[in-house]
Formats: structure tokens, C-alpha cells, sequence
């Protein structure tokens, strides 16, 4: 009987053993910045949410982008190359260091400031990388191969463009990466979300767009098709930027996503994950009513140091 009990106890541990190891190869998503474009606090507020963050520098949030880190693989990719590259690089550094994890690629979303205007820390005057693959729409491509200071970065090979085509899959092996096209101000390129799909569990990433309503899909059938939805959350409410008409700037409000979502059932709002807040946006504030109202309805908001397993 011992001897019977003594091998299920070995048994069980082996086992465990075996999960633990194998929990070890699960690619992840590592978040390593909330904030929109501008970042917080922007240049040039001085009101007092923004003074919050000039006088503490805990308080500071950098630029949307996600690390995708791959155990198994051992290799490392970002997206979004944010004006926070230096800083979100090093924390990809921390996370999955070099003398283990090969950085391998990145993925872009489209051509405003905070998206990609962090490719300039690859060029000869800083990192001087060797051809960085960074992968690109049509447009976007275009637009970083015709323009400078970033078509230096092609002539010079610090970067290698890869094309990327809506709804076409990026195998990297045990993770597949696919783009989709989505509305948003495309004056220089256009502007993409990425489903991001693991062994075991998917997300879907939708830093911009336009107003919900005028996407040809559904975000409510997208947010129940995966397990993760990090999406815009760049306003909370009109009237947020006191003096300026917030519909040239057409994000989904948080309270209109909020709403679209409401039919949801909780398992499925717990899915979200809020990301891409303006310095004005009362989400940044952890302790905020807002914060805690949308906490209250299931909904999460992103921070730095996030791990979303795949």
C-alpha cells in the first residue's frame, strides 16, 4: 500500500514537474507601453493631471507597444517602435535578455509619431543596427522607403522592410501573427490591428481606429472569437479636450466601447484590456472613478509589466 501510494505521489510530481517545465515554452505578451502617441505627461501640458507626472517620475507612462517574448524559440519581438524605443527596448532587455532571446523582428501598426517614429534609435547615430526586420503594409513600406530620416535607415540597412498583407498569416513558428486592416486617419499610410495567435490561447491588438460602428466587422464577435482584446481606449469621454472638436480625432470612447460591449457576458468584457490612453484620459489614474467604474464592469486596463500568456 505504501510502496502503491509512494509511486502516486512520484507520479503526481513527475507530472507536475513536466507542466512546470513546459509552462516554461509558453510564448507571452509582455506590455511595455499604455500611453497614446504623445505619451504622459505630453509637451507642453502644464495642468495639473499633467503636472502629476512632471513632478513624479513613477507617475510617467510610456507609448503603446507590446513585447512578444518566445521561450521555446528563444527569440524576442516588439510592436510599435515608440519615441520610448531606447527605454522599452532595455525592459525587453530586462525580461528576455540578449545572451538568451535573439531580437528578432518588428511589427508596425501605421505612420503616426508614436507608432513607428522610434525606428530613428536603429540608425548610425545610435544603435547602428544590421538589417532589423521590421514588417509593413503596402503603404507603410512606402512611406519609410520615399521619406527621410527613414529611408536612410533602408539605404544604410539598418532596417530590412518586410511586406505584410491584410489577413495574410506571419508564422514565427509558435506564434502566428496576421494583420487587419482597420478605419483610422490614414494620411501616410494606412492602418492595421494584429491578431496575435499561440499554442494555446490568441489576442488580438487594436491600438487606433476609428469609431466602432463604421468598421466593416464586429468587435464584440472578434472579442468572443479570441482570448485577449487589447484595444483603444485613447479617450475616455467626449469633451476630454476642452475647445477641441474630438470628432476629427474619431476614437471609440471608452463609455461607447463600454456600451457596444454591455451585452456581453462578463467572461467576455473580462477579455479586454483598455490600451493607447491620452495624457488627458482619467484611466491612467489607477484610483480614478473611471478606473474603478470600468474595473467594476469587468473590464481590465493595461499597465507596464503585464504578462498576457499565449
Amino acid at each position: 500500500m505504501k510502496n502503491k501510494l509512494y509511486s502516486c505521489i512520484l507520479l503526481c510530481y513527475l507530472s507536475l514537474g513536466y507542466c512546470l517545465a513546459d509552462s516554461d515554452t509558453v510564448p507571452y505578451l509582455y506590455v511595455l507601453g499604455i500611453a497614446q502617441d504623445a505619451g504622459y505627461p505630453q509637451a507642453g501640458c502644464y495642468k495639473p493631471h499633467c503636472l502629476h507626472g512632471w513632478k513624479d517620475k513613477e507617475l510617467r507612462k510610456p507609448v503603446v507597444s507590446l513585447g512578444l517574448i518566445d521561450p521555446k524559440s528563444k527569440k524576442k519581438y516588439m510592436f510599435e517602435a515608440t519615441p520610448n524605443f531606447p527605454e522599452q527596448l532595455y525592459e525587453l532587455e530586462v525580461e528576455a535578455p540578449t545572451s538568451e532571446y535573439e531580437f528578432s523582428e518588428i511589427f508596425l501598426t501605421h505612420a503616426h509619431i508614436g507608432h513607428y517614429t522610434g525606428l530613428m534609435f536603429l540608425g548610425h547615430e545610435s544603435m547602428g543596427a544590421t538589417q532589423v526586420p521590421v514588417f509593413a503594409m503596402s503603404k507603410m513600406s512606402e512611406f519609410l522607403k520615399t521619406n527621410g530620416p527613414w529611408s536612410q535607415l533602408v539605404s544604410y540597412q539598418n532596417i530590412a522592410i518586410k511586406p505584410i498583407l491584410h489577413q495574410q498569416e506571419v508564422d514565427l513558428n509558435t506564434v502566428k501573427v496576421t494583420p487587419f486592416l482597420v478605419p483610422h486617419r490614414d494620411e501616410y499610410s494606412e492602418t492595421v490591428g494584429y491578431k496575435i495567435q499561440g499554442p494555446n490561447k490568441s489576442a488580438i491588438f487594436i491600438p487606433d481606429i476609428n469609431k466602432w460602428n463604421i468598421w466593416e466587422k464586429s468587435i464584440s464577435e472578434m472579442i468572443k472569437s479570441v482570448d485577449y482584446a487589447l484595444i483603444d481606449a485613447t479617450f475616455y469621454a467626449n469633451g476630454e479636450i476642452p475647445g477641441r472638436d474630438m470628432s476629427q480625432i474619431p476614437h471609440p470612447f471608452v463609455i461607447e466601447t463600454m456600451q457596444t460591449l454591455q451585452h456581453l457576458p462578463k467572461s467576455d468584457r473580462n477579455k479586454v484590456w483598455f490600451i493607447h490612453m491620452n495624457h488627458t484620459n482619467p484611466l491612467l489614474n489607477s484610483e480614478s472613478p473611471e478606473s474603478k467604474h470600468v474595473k467594476s464592469e469587468g473590464y481590465n486596463i493595461a499597465k507596464v509589466g503585464v504578462k498576457i500568456e499565449l
